[in-house]
């Protein structure tokens, strides 16, 4: 997924957890889905940053200083994104997440 173009907020949002919750019904289980979620982009999102960075990992000539600024644009575009628990938290209420519960999905075959 492209988390360049998300329209999650870059500022922490106060949202009302129970109106959030109506998809799951429970508020925890709403939150561990978006805290798994979150878990998820940020792991993504270091990797690719990673791989961007490791570009300029080994430089041994006089350019190093160009690449700097470059290195530091990188970062600071990385450090402006809006943060991993803000896009799943989007990502949830425009409800791009699939999610399951293997115990209620059990309980349902069984009634």
């Amino acid at each position: 997924m492209d988390y360049k173009k998300t329209n999650a907020p870059l500022n922490t949002v106060t949202r009302d957890m129970i109106a959030m919750a109506e998809q799951t019904g429970n508020v925890y289980e709403t939150v561990c889905i978006i805290g798994k979620r979150s878990n998820q982009i940020a792991t993504e999102l270091k990797k690719e940053l990673e791989k961007k960075l490791q570009e300029f990992a080994s430089t041994d000539n006089l350019e190093e200083v160009s690449e700097n600024r470059e290195q530091i644009e990188i970062s600071r575009f990385y450090e402006k994104m809006p943060k991993p628990t803000l896009i799943a938290t989007q990502e949830y209420l425009e409800h791009k997440l699939y999610f399951s519960n293997p115990l209620r999905d059990r309980n349902l075959l069984n009634d």
